[in-house]
């Protein structure tokens, strides 16, 4: 039998040795510097949570990305944030891209955050029905975009039509619309999960389910400037993968889940799971962080009837990249 010198196995040892290193080095979060990559998001609430999982959990720190995560009330200011150069990426409402394009900014949506709707139109003591909120005064989020603009078209296929049978304010996001209706100062809004969840439990009438009338809506999108994108592919790339891992680690680990939406969302138990389950059912979260292209093309139409774009109205193509994703989805071995 043929016995190695402990000369030449030591060097077999160091050869293997620096084949892993090399190997290691070869992953971005290894032997690599973390790029100060500053983010915002409109809001943090538990459809967010992607966002707040790919940060937390490390996911961005993997693909060496030293994300610091800004929450901005309100996607305008996160979208003017991004053309401005404070960030890097916004996470806001869908429409605000799209505004921005049509105003000639240099924005693009690149993947998916909220893939649908998952609200119901809320009535306080009184109001059980659409034609209980003939003449009321009814809370949204803002007048003019986002939600505001699903809510007045539900009610308009329910017989309402704005603003002759009904007052709209604005009140804020569904926490703010919630405090609103609770203490009496709206008749009805339009409340997410799991505050929706809530709402019930309390004895606030649901008047309807918001997907009922549109189940097919892209309610936020992760977006960035054109032109300072390309010329930082990678970085985007990288970006678009952890995003993709984020939502990959949601769907496949129920119950971890649950507990850091529980935590870091500041959520009961009982509402974090059912609003878990409600979410992955209905695919709201995209499993690799894509875009709804019939979400879009929805949101395209609505902000149409507004009056807000020319007709013929353009498709998704004109204010959606999927290229990083798709790219990002290749080196990670797309499920």
């Amino acid at each position: 039998m043929k016995i190695l010198s402990s000369k030449y196995k030591g060097r077999r040892l160091f050869r293997g040795v620096s084949f892993l290193a090399l190997l290691l080095l070869s992953f971005p979060c290894f032997g690599q510097e973390k790029i100060k990559f500053p983010i915002s998001a409109s809001s943090k609430t538990l459809g967010y949570s992607p966002v707040w999982v790919a940060w937390k959990q490390g996911f961005f720190d993997r693909q060496a990305l030293d994300v610091q995560l800004v929450l901005m009330s309100g996607a305008e200011k996160s979208l003017m944030a991004l053309v401005g150069g404070s960030v890097f990426v916004a996470a806001g409402a869908a429409d605000a891209p799209i505004a921005a394009v049509e105003r000639g900014m240099d924005v693009a949506a690149i993947g998916g955050v909220i893939n649908g709707l998952t609200h119901f139109i809320m009535g306080g003591k009184g109001y059980k029905t659409y034609e209980d909120l003939r003449g009321a005064t009814i809370g949204s989020s803002g007048l003019t975009s986002g939600t505001a603009f699903v809510l007045r078209r539900v009610l308009k296929a329910k017989g309402l039509d704005y603003p002759r049978d009904y007052n709209l304010i604005n009140v804020g996001g569904s926490a703010p619309s919630f405090q609103a209706l609770s203490s009496g100062q709206i008749a009805a809004s339009i409340i997410a999960i799991p505050l929706g969840f809530e709402a019930a439990e309390m004895g606030f009438n649901v008047i309807g389910r918001v997907a009922d009338v549109i189940p097919n809506y892209q309610l936020t999108v992760l977006s960035v400037k054109r032109s300072w994108a390309e010329k930082n592919r990678v970085l985007v790339v990288r970006f678009m993968k952890a995003m993709a891992l984020a939502m990959r680690w949601l769907y496949e680990n129920k119950e971890p889940a649950i507990d850091f939406l529980t935590k870091e969302m500041k959520l009961k138990p009982a509402h974090a799971r059912k609003g878990w389950e409600y979410y992955i059912e209905n695919r709201i979260w995209h499993p690799e962080a894509d875009v709804n292209l019939e979400g879009i093309q929805t949101v395209i139409q609505i902000y149409g009837e507004q009056g807000l774009l020319k007709a013929p109205l353009p498709g998704p193509a004109k204010y959606v990249d999927q290229s990083y994703l798709k790219e990002a989805l290749k080196e990670l071995g797309a499920k």
